[in-house]
């Protein structure tokens, strides 16, 4: 009886777990719900909060006006100066090229062997220097030649001469004929233009000899010499001994715009003058000396070339300069340098415009005036011109113009007399 109880127990477990885990499932799976149940409406609470911040910040202000940066900027402070009409000079600048006065080739005029160099390459040389000796033994002996042969022409001239008056004597005492007498006159006439024939050639071989030591025809910079000593020289050789160049005076070629050869013809007296890295003079000015009368239909330009002093050979030929053409005065405005700025449509300056706003205005500029821009056209004067903060201007901006002190020169300038005297 003891042994059913126990066969029942071990049978009966398989029917009933459903029945306690029915009823354990629900007390487990609770808890969990309503924490869930808590924790999403927290999230929807505080985004309701954010809500209502975000759109809280979005109203206007009390006092009706825009809040902190959507307000418009504050005007900038900037420094002007009044723009001023007044004489201004007329000039044309270009880019040209310098050349020398002359430029010759040295070359043989006769045929002989180089035996010496007589001129340091490089270094000026005078006009009528000796540059280079050719063998003189050939024309030498052609002078001999010449000599003896011019010799013997006047012995035979001297001879026909005598026969000739001779035979004048007999013939009038009629001892011979007429014929003979003109023949002997003739002779005589022939061995003068013999001798007359003989000394040119004489002239002619000394001249050949004089050509084999060679000299300089112009002063110059002798070049290189491009002929060795012991080449055989002659005169239709194609390159030449050596080349002198004169620099002084010195020739700039350059060209200029139809428009900028149009105002240098109207010029009553142009000047010229070459320019450093810095845009400032160099050197005396110089005179235009050719202008062309066609215009290059390739670029619009016109040919000019002008002349300039060069005593101490600053300026080579082939060197590329700055060219400054002056043509007189005009009407214009001084603005400093750095208020002038440029573009992609060319240069400008910015000045106060209508309701103190900044506004581009284009120029055309002319020379430099010192720390000065002189311009040609674009302000009629009176402007306000900005000098500071050009970099951070926009057109219609707000800008608080207010003047410029008044420069040191100027200051100095505004002196009294006897401290200017001094």
């Amino acid at each position: 009886m003891s042994q059913l109880p126990c066969r029942r127990v071990r049978r009966s477990p398989a029917p009933p777990p459903a029945i306690p885990f029915a009823p354990l499932s629900a007390p487990r799976h609770a808890p969990s719900a309503s924490r869930a149940t808590r924790a999403s409406g927290a999230c929807a609470a505080a985004l309701l909060l954010a809500l209502a911040g975000c759109g809280g910040g979005s109203d206007p202000a009390p006092g009706g006006g825009p809040a902190g940066a959507g307000g418009p900027p504050p005007a900038m402070p900037v420094t002007v100066v009044v723009a001023q009409k007044q004489p201004v000079p007329q000039s044309v600048e270009a880019v040209g090229m310098l050349e020398g006065v002359r430029e010759v080739e040295v070359r043989a005029r006769v045929a002989g062997v180089l035996v010496k160099q007589l001129f340091r390459e490089g270094e000026p040389v005078r006009e009528g220097a000796p540059l280079v000796q050719i063998e003189r033994a050939p024309y030498e002996i052609a002078v001999d030649a010449a000599r003896a042969a011019l010799a013997q022409a006047e012995v035979r001239a001297e001879q026909a001469r005598r026969e000739g008056g001779r035979l004048a004597a007999l013939v009038a005492e009629r001892a011979i004929s007429q014929r003979e007498a003109d023949d002997a006159a003739s002779n005589a006439k022939a061995a003068e233009a013999q001798l007359a024939a003989a000394r040119a050639q004489l002239r002619e071989a000394q001249l050949q000899l004089s050509y084999t030591q060679v000299h300089a025809p112009i002063p110059g910079l002798a070049q290189r010499l491009q002929r060795s000593e012991g080449a055989l020289l002659s005169p239709a050789d194609a390159t030449p001994i050596t080349t002198l160049v004169q620099t002084h005076p010195i020739r700039v070629r350059f060209a200029v715009t139809e428009d900028e050869a149009r105002a240098l013809r109207k010029a009553r007296n142009p000047t010229l003058r070459l320019l450093d890295e810095q845009g400032q003079p160099l050197g005396a000015p110089g005179r235009v000396d050719f202008a062309g009368a066609v215009v290059d239909p390739r670029l619009g330009t016109v040919p000019l070339r002008a002349e300039l002093a060069n005593p101490d050979g600053r300026w080579l030929p082939g060197q590329f300069v700055r060219v400054m053409l002056q043509l007189g005065q005009q009407e214009g405005v001084r603005v400093p340098q750095a208020a002038v700025m440029s573009g992609e449509q060319g240069r400008f300056v910015w000045i106060v415009g209508a309701g103190n706003k900044a506004e581009p205005r284009p120029v055309v500029t002319g020379a430099w005036m010192g720390g000065d821009w002189a311009l040609r056209s674009g302000l009629q004067g009176g402007e306000q011109v900005i000098v500071d903060h050009l970099m951070k201007l926009r057109p219609g901006a707000p800008v608080a113009p207010k003047a410029a002190s008044p420069a040191p020169a100027a200051s100095a300038a505004s002196a009294p007399a006897p401290a200017a005297s001094r």
